[in-house]
C-alpha cells in the first residue's frame, strides 16, 4: 500500500535551518507531483510548495519563496523540503502529499521554531 513517511523536524531557533525528508513507497513515484502542506495550531492546512514529477518545476507559497527549496530524488522516490531563515510563524506539523488520482498523504512532522 502507499505509505509517506515525513522526517526530520524538531526544534529549532529562529534563523536557523531544517531539512525535511519524505519517503515514498507503494507507488511510482517517479511518475507523480509532489507537495509539502504544514498546518499551525488553530489553523487550516496550507500548500508550501509544489514540485513535478521530474522536478523541472517548482511553485512556492509566497510566505516561503526565497526560503525553502522543495526538490526530489526519483532514484531514492524521496522528496525533501530544506527551510532556511525560519521564523516562528513557520511552526507547524509539516506533511507530505502525493498528488496521484486519489491523494494520499502522510502523518507529518513538526517544526518548531523558537528560542
Amino acid at each position: 500500500q502507499v505509505q509517506l513517511v515525513e522526517s526530520g523536524g524538531g526544534l529549532v531557533q529562529p534563523g536557523g535551518s531544517l531539512r525535511l525528508s519524505c519517503a515514498a513507497s507503494g507507488f511510482t513515484f517517479s511518475v507523480y507531483a509532489m507537495s509539502w502542506y504544514r498546518q499551525a495550531p488553530g489553523r487550516q492546512r496550507e500548500l508550501v510548495a509544489t514540485i513535478s514529477n521530474t522536478g523541472g518545476s517548482t511553485n512556492y507559497a509566497d510566505s516561503v519563496k526565497g526560503r525553502f527549496i522543495i526538490s526530489r530524488d526519483n532514484a531514492k522516490d524521496t522528496v525533501y523540503l530544506q527551510m532556511d531563515s525560519l521564523k516562528p510563524e513557520d511552526t507547524a506539523v509539516y506533511y507530505c502529499k502525493a498528488l496521484t488520482r486519489v491523494p494520499y498523504w502522510g502523518k507529518g512532522t513538526l517544526v518548531t521554531v523558537s528560542s
